[in-house]
């Protein structure tokens, strides 16, 4: 059986009055959930929402528990990676991450980082040995699939495009994902939000059919029809 990690990270979440969200990538990573668990409903679903339960952020006694041998920590140093210890293990028993994120000034929100500060941990997720000469990093993990989901205000981030070297979201996520056992990324992106205008619902349109297609293709399974665009986008 297939194991979904699926995090959110945007500070807009669900509303009580509606019970539905504004964020942008929120929406667009249900609807990929949705239409892979109609696809395949037999998978399990671990969520982790990092906007209403950020994790904290790392410190230096969290830097010293770390770092200190498992057979030498203190008790207390158990507490202060007891967290770090469960973020890690979702990612273990993950088979594929679904990443929902804006773009806030160009990269990721704070509580995203501190979410990879956690779980990109000596030991657990890479090892070191300096015996590997300039490489010394090398990922625990492995065969892992990411689907990063983001929403931006402008556009022209992608390659080639206008605000290509202003992408600080994509690049960096790809490298820290790296060190999480990802072999394979795929990335849909919703642009023109700060316009909000034709170009925007194109940008949305284009999300929508971009994962019908993604799901398609990485649950082998045969077009999953027409694109229904939920009003809020």
């Amino acid at each position: 059986m297939n194991t979904l990690l699926h995090i959110d990270t945007s500070a807009r979440s669900l509303s009580p009055e509606t019970n539905r969200s504004p964020s942008i990538s929120r929406t667009l990573a249900q609807r990929f959930l949705s239409q892979w668990q109609d696809t395949l409903p037999e998978t399990r679903i671990i969520y982790r929402d990092l906007a209403t339960h950020p994790v904290d952020l790392i410190d230096q006694n969290w830097i010293e528990a770390a770092f200190t041998s498992e057979e030498k920590r203190t008790p207390t140093q158990m507490s202060i990676l007891s967290t770090s210890n469960e973020l890690i293990d979702e990612v273990i028993q993950s088979d594929i991450i679904l990443l929902s994120t804006p773009m806030y000034n160009y990269g990721m929100p704070a509580t995203l980082k501190a979410w990879f500060d956690q779980v990109i941990r000596v030991n657990k997720t890479f090892s070191f040995d300096l015996s590997r000469g300039d490489s010394p990093l090398k990922p625990i993990l492995s065969g892992k699939r990411l689907v990063l989901i983001t929403s931006c205000g402008e556009f022209g981030f992608e390659l080639g495009g206008l605000r290509e070297k202003m992408d600080h979201l994509h690049p960096h996520i790809k490298t820290l994902s790296h060190y999480l056992g990802v072999e394979n990324m795929h990335a849909i992106r919703a642009e023109y939000q700060e316009f909000n205008d034709e170009r925007h619902q194109i940008s949305i349109v284009h999300a929508y059919k971009e994962i019908s297609h993604l799901v398609n293709r990485l649950t082998r399974q045969p077009s999953l029809g027409s694109v229904n665009v939920p009003d809020n986008g």
